[in-house]
């Protein structure tokens, strides 16, 4: 016990003697901060070492003279996937010093971790990976081994703590049944169908107690393998079962369960560095603790997705990027692209990839200094060019600085800065961009092109909790939107405009269609969003059983296509009056008459109910103004408030009322 104690005290004292020479040393941390999270991210490994020891030091000092804001700032830079073990350990101490301070506007998260190993070190780098991607998490811990005992247990500590989130953090060893290996296909299959109720039931006795949304680990297909080359042939052999299980698992979990890839994680690993029995057998850790890194953060990014914070635009420079030299010196014919040359064939994978990003729903766009027609006769014209000009949603080719355009994208698509992944071949053009548009997400990327895409798929930006029809179709709803945008600038007046628009709306409770995209949307919206409350799938299944609450969906089309499911309304009946406790839009069809129209419904609802009145409440975030006035706008009268902006609104339902104009006609 002394022991612990001394290294404490001395690991203190040795802080504080390290702070006092870099209060001599740095004269302002805050500047040096920030310049050397760039010298850190960009540092050949000759002098990673150094960069990142003297980057601690200032994170230390900064954070040691209450910079907290900055540091935290600086921490979220540095805390990549691409850290190993141990430095990420020594980010998480530098994590656990700003813990409760001020650093900013970030969201929140109550997550608990229950496990059939030990946790701590994969908790303490969850809760790292969430702080850097903006998101202060509480976390409950439950004991080694006691996952079910604390869902099961009315009294359990984590039953008390109600979690949003909870995550299953299990492994092979946790399967329950087993079959013969001589058994058939049909046995194997009663065998899988048995260990899938087990599952089933726990997470429904969670999901009833506690109504939150559960992440559940598949299994990791073991290293050993009884029948070698036999394995995937014998039915009843552990890899083809655990196979079977994860199948089912994927294929039948509930919409409240998100089954979280673990056994991808150990294939990129390698089987046997990931489970390597050492560690199980030694210290009861699920891998080799460097594997503990990407362990966490895959789960940390499905957590972010899940609060909204998943990227949403892919943004391509074009030049020894997307192919290789410079179209404007080497002409159409002279660039590198396709097959029968190395990396002609790797520039083409890479497009291939960056398309199918696009297919699943990802925005594509490009920022390039480059003469516009000259980039885009290249997407039209070059027989090996596998994106087309029809793969974007927006093409800034000019001569500006990439920070600029890379904010006018932003705008014209509707999306925040922090949603846009950037990039550039050149080290240079990474930096400005970091510096001048830091929220921006910009990888360092190898010189090589070939490792392009590991470096996006390692950093997880585009993680995705589910895929439905109209993520295919995203990209056609924002060229759309140009020619919507073309015929709003040549109207004579608004009121035209919309009445050109010849718009058709559906309106109706969320059901099992539109579940999953009412809840992506609900994840995603930040704009035009008047709460910003992140329900879960868990959560709105939980408000469709409760006969309180009202749900509502619109979808909007007009003359240029459909847009497809554009807003979400969740509100409950309180007393005499309709509570709105979730208003949200897309920004792409801001100031058509949506609002107008919902609010129609509402009013229309709560009148046939006998309620009085229906309130509604702003709460500011960093991304909302944008709807600050929008009850006032709607004539609502306001309520209350507080200093921080959160106000309270109300609209009472009078018979004399008339519905607002709205240029939308309703369908069914």
């Amino acid at each position: 016990m002394w022991v612990a104690a001394f290294s404490e005290n001395a690991s203190e004292n040795n802080d504080k003697e390290r702070n006092k020479h870099n209060m001599e040393k740095h004269t302002d941390p805050k500047i040096n901060l920030r310049s050397m999270a760039e010298c850190l991210l960009s540092a050949p490994p000759a002098k990673a070492d150094d960069a990142f020891k003297e980057f601690v030091d200032v994170l230390r000092l900064a954070i040691a003279q209450g910079l907290y804001a900055d540091a935290a700032a600086a921490l979220g830079q540095a805390a990549l996937p691409t850290l190993d073990y141990t430095r990420l350990q020594t980010l998480q101490r530098c994590r656990k010093q700003l813990r409760s301070k001020a650093t900013g506007a970030r969201q929140s998260v109550k997550l608990a971790i229950l496990g059939s190993f030990t946790t701590k070190q994969l908790t303490d780098f969850i809760d790292l990976f969430l702080f850097a991607a903006g998101v202060e998490a509480n976390i409950f811990e439950g004991e080694y081994g006691v996952f079910r005992q604390e869902i099961f247990d009315v009294q359990s500590e984590m039953r008390r703590f109600a979690p949003q989130v909870l995550f299953l953090a299990t492994t092979w060893r946790d399967l329950a049944h087993h079959p013969n290996f001589a058994s058939d296909a049909a046995e194997v299959s009663r065998v899988v169908e048995a260990e899938y109720g087990d599952w089933a039931a726990l997470w429904q006795k969670a999901h009833e107690s506690l109504g939150c949304q559960i992440i559940q680990n598949n299994f990791t297909l073991p290293p050993w393998r009884p029948f070698a080359n036999h394995e995937t042939r014998q039915a009843g052999s552990p890899t083809s079962y655990i196979a079977l299980v994860n199948q089912t698992f994927a294929r039948s979990a509930p919409s409240f369960v998100i089954i979280h890839d673990v056994d991808h994680l150990a294939s990129l690993a390698g089987r046997w560095r990931w489970d390597d029995p050492r560690f199980y057998h030694n210290a009861k850790l699920p891998c080799d603790p460097e594997c503990l890194v990407d362990y966490a953060h895959s789960v940390a990014s499905i957590i972010a997705a899940q609060l909204g914070l998943a990227k949403k635009c892919l943004v391509l420079d074009l030049d020894n990027t997307l192919w290789g030299g410079v179209l404007g010196d080497d002409g159409l014919g002279g660039i590198r692209l396709g097959q029968g040359d190395p990396a002609g064939e790797s520039f083409l994978e890479f497009q291939r990839y960056a398309q199918s990003l696009r297919r699943r729903g990802v925005l594509l766009a490009v920022c390039s200094k480059n003469q516009r027609e000259t980039a885009w006769d290249a997407f039209k014209n070059h027989p090996e060019m596998a994106l087309r000009q029809d793969d974007f949603s927006c093409f800034m080719a000019n001569w500006n600085d990439k920070a600029s355009n890379l904010r006018a994208i932003a705008q014209q698509l509707n999306i925040g800065l922090d949603s846009l992944v950037f990039i550039d071949d050149n080290p240079a053009e990474r930096a400005i961009v970091r510096q001048l548009a830091p929220e921006v997400a910009v990888p360092e990327l190898p010189e090589d092109v070939i490792g392009y895409i590991r470096t996006i798929e390692q950093h997880r930006y585009f993680q995705v909790l589910s895929v439905g029809a109209e993520d295919y179709q995203r990209t056609a709803f924002y060229q759309a939107d140009q020619g919507r945008q073309h015929v709003q600038s040549t109207a004579v007046d608004i009121e035209t405009f919309l009445r050109s628009l010849e718009m058709k709306a559906r309106i109706g409770p969320i059901n099992a269609t539109t579940l999953e995209r009412s809840v992506q949307l609900i994840h995603r919206s930040n704009q035009f969003n008047l709460t910003a409350r992140r329900h879960s799938v868990a959560e709105v299944t939980r408000l469709l059983e409760d006969r309180a609450w009202i749900t509502l969906t619109v979808s909007l089309s007009d003359r240029f296509g459909d847009n497809g499911l554009i807003s979400v309304v969740l509100a409950h009946m309180s007393g005499e009056a309709f509570e709105i406790d979730t208003w949200l839009m897309s920004c792409r069809v801001l100031k058509r008459g949506v609002e107008q129209f919902v609010l129609n419904h509402l009013c229309s609802r709560a009148s046939k109910c006998g309620l009085k009145v229906v309130r509604g409440e702003y709460i500011p975030t960093a991304k909302n103004a944008l709807v600050r006035d929008h009850y006032a706008g709607l004539g609502f009268n306001q309520a209350g408030g507080d200093n921080a902006g959160h106000t309270y609104w109300e609209l009472p339902m009078a018979s004399q009322r008339q519905p607002l104009t709205t240029f939308i006609e309703e369908t069914v």
